[in-house]
């Protein structure tokens, strides 16, 4: 029992580098712009559009190479890369360095934030990966939300550089904790080789799976939305509002909205099913989007209204968020593993985007933020219905056709 729960804490820490390197560092943005001499105040979100940029990236290798090499080896690459990219954010005399920093950080965290559901699929089978990972990602789900009031405690006591120094040491001694604990978890026998025909088939797959490609487009323009949030969440809450260091109290109730959201669309996903909770979603994310931004456009909203409007949006992303991606692998389960790396680097790579869009669009009033998660939202709802109601087909692997084909 003492072993599992020290499994569980290794993998939700290791998943959770991506969520601390980015919710960690929103109260500091005001702070680096300042520090770094920055001539326009939205130049600061680059901070986080850029690290994004690194695990869009990231997502695309890992997984086929830890396929073919085993767990350990890339994962410890991932760490270090990270571990690399932070030391170099802790010195950057200049913004554009901070920016290479944390283009690496985002391509190291990307390591540990796939690798770890391989290791728990490794060790595990049906129920029993089910409950770990209910496990780790209940951990998960609480570290967005505490995040931002880590980095705000560090900025009484230090600059914004102290973070860094934060997820320096916090990603060595996972790295350490990692290395004496955990065991390769893929034999040799399991492995795979990989081959620039088998990568470039895979993707011609996906490419060509109708369904896969709406969902991957509307899951992108989902959590793009999401991005421009993150992107302005910092000007919006601290600046606009007024709130200084209450921000993180804020940001931990929108935080837990999404991760409560996730917990309930568990229940409601056997029963109501992927696709009729995705259009409901999106449909509220709409009509709720389209009356509040007509408010906008009159008035100012107080912050007790937009925090309502937000936590209705952001339930329906945390019920959005599982089952787009699920929807979007379901005709792919041939191959698995290739093409969550290519559906999720392609996701990131869209919002990441549209994020920056949006974000940048900040004009001192909520109008840029609305405006996209309804824009977004619309064209997400499109896109889910031009993908038809009727269950995906299982397509046979692209190999086993052509192969079939040759032999006429």
């Amino acid at each position: 029992m003492a072993l599992k729960k020290e499994f569980v804490a290794l993998m939700a820490l290791s998943m959770s580098l991506v969520a601390l390197a980015i919710d960690a560092m929103l109260p500091a943005l005001a702070e680096i712009g300042s520090d770094l001499g920055l001539a326009h105040d939205n130049d600061r979100q680059l901070v986080l559009t850029v690290l994004f940029l690194g695990l869009s990236l990231g997502q695309l290798f890992y997984g086929p190479i830890s396929d073919s090499l085993g767990r350990r080896g890339p994962i410890f690459f991932g760490f270090g890369l990270f571990i690399l990219g932070s030391a170099l954010a802790v010195v950057a005399p200049t913004f554009e360095w901070l920016l290479i920093g944390r283009f690496l950080q985002g391509l190291g965290a990307a390591g540990p934030r796939i690798l770890t559901v391989a290791i728990i699929r490794d060790c595990a089978v049906g129920r029993e990966m089910a409950r770990l990972m209910s496990l780790v990602m209940m951990v998960f789900i609480l570290i967005p939300a505490i995040a931002p009031a880590l980095g705000q405690a560090i900025l009484l006591i230090a600059s914004w550089r102290g973070i860094f120094m934060a997820l320096l040491l916090l990603s060595s001694m996972t790295l350490v904790w990692f290395y004496l604990r955990q065991p390769e978890t893929l034999s040799f026998e399991a492995r795979r080789p990989i081959s620039p025909a088998s990568l470039g088939g895979a993707f011609v797959e996906v490419l060509h799976t109708r369904s896969t490609v709406l969902y991957t487009l509307a899951g992108g323009m989902i959590f793009g939305s999401f991005v421009g949030f993150l992107n302005s969440a910092q000007q919006i809450f601290q600046e606009l509002y007024g709130l200084g260091v209450r921000f993180p109290a804020y940001f931990a109730v929108l935080a837990l909205t999404i991760g409560c959201a996730s917990l309930i669309n568990a229940r409601l996903v056997i029963r109501l099913g992927m696709r009729f909770l995705c259009i409901l979603g999106l449909g509220v994310t709409v009509l709720t989007s389209a009356v509040f931004l007509v408010y906008c456009l009159i008035g100012d909203p107080g912050i007790w209204l937009l925090m309502a409007y937000l936590m209705v949006t952001f339930f329906c992303t945390g019920i959005l968020f599982g089952n787009i991606n699920a929807l979007a692998m379901e005709p792919l389960g041939h191959m698995a593993g290739l093409a969550s790396s290519m559906i999720g680097s392609a996701k990131t790579l869209i919002s990441l985007l549209l994020g920056y869009v949006i974000g940048y669009a900040y004009d001192s009033s909520v109008v840029p933020l609305v405006t996209g998660f309804f824009l977004l939202s619309a064209l997400a709802f499109g896109l889910m219905w031009l993908s038809g109601s009727e269950a995906p087909t299982v397509r046979q692997p692209l190999t086993d056709r052509l192969r079939e084909e040759s032999s006429r």
